[in-house]
């Protein structure tokens, strides 16, 4: 027993013995300088950041046409934009992959209707992923419809809507899809959504295009699309839309 003590204390020591001859390292050897980031100013009171692209401001609905090509037929005053019925979606002239959306809009003061009858819109993420937009203020509707829901796939964490009139506010993280040359799914999209600045969907992964009836399913498309508004037939209203590249 006293020769196998003896033997654990002298394998301690020669361990010990081994580390105090590794030369320590040095703070600098974990730092990295490159890439420097790019300086982007924040932007204030409403403003987008220096680097986003404005989609509606003060220049109006210049970025945007009707999703068969024509001009925008929706209202548009001091920076506002708000859906005239019966006219048909719109759609940015550019187009986005992965993108940081920031967005406020309002459903009318005047209640008229209820559940999806209510101040429905949509906004879709490269045509076709739609992050909800209704008037879920004392609304009851299925809770995979109800504002900032991605529609009829993920329910939103909570409720974080303010009064009809108000303005709303969303902002978007969207990864989107890769396909391989084939048209195989090589990885799906994810979102995560602020509601107001409440966290409401938290990365989460869409199961395909938005379907109104039967299961979502990807079909390949360009790695860049369009954003698009939806004309539901209420008179929702939308300003200080801008967006970011991710890539």
């Amino acid at each position: 027993m006293k020769t196998n003590r003896l033997r654990g204390i002298g394998a301690a020591i020669m361990a010990l013995a081994l580390v105090q001859c590794v030369p320590a390292q040095l703070p600098q050897e974990t730092e990295v300088w490159e890439p420097e980031p790019v300086v982007v100013r924040p932007g204030t009171l409403g403003e987008a950041p220096s680097d986003a692209i404005v989609l509606l401001g003060e220049k109006g609905a210049d970025e945007w046409r009707h999703t068969d090509g024509g001009e925008v037929k929706w209202l548009v005053e001091d920076g506002v934009l708000t859906v005239a019925a019966g006219t048909g979606n719109i759609e940015t002239k550019r187009s986005f992959g992965d993108v940081q959306l920031h967005l406020e809009w309002r459903a009318p003061v005047r209640i008229e209707g209820e559940g999806q009858g209510r101040g429905n819109s949509g906004v879709f993420l490269q045509q076709r992923y739609e992050v909800q937009i209704l008037d879920s203020y004392d609304n009851r509707t299925h809770s995979n419809g109800q504002a900032a829901s991605i529609y009829k796939q993920h329910i939103p964490l909570v409720n974080a809507m303010q009064p009809p009139g108000e303005w709303q506010s969303y902002d978007i993280v969207f990864t989107a899809p890769r396909f391989a040359p084939d048209g195989a799914l090589e990885s799906p999209a994810y979102v995560t959504v602020l509601h107001n600045g409440v966290l409401v969907q938290n990365h989460v992964q869409l199961l395909g295009k938005t379907v109104f009836m039967g299961q979502p399913a990807y079909a390949a498309h360009p790695p860049k699309q369009p954003l698009m508004l939806q004309d539901h037939g209420n008179p929702v209203s939308f300003r200080n839309i801008w967006v970011r590249h991710l890539e």
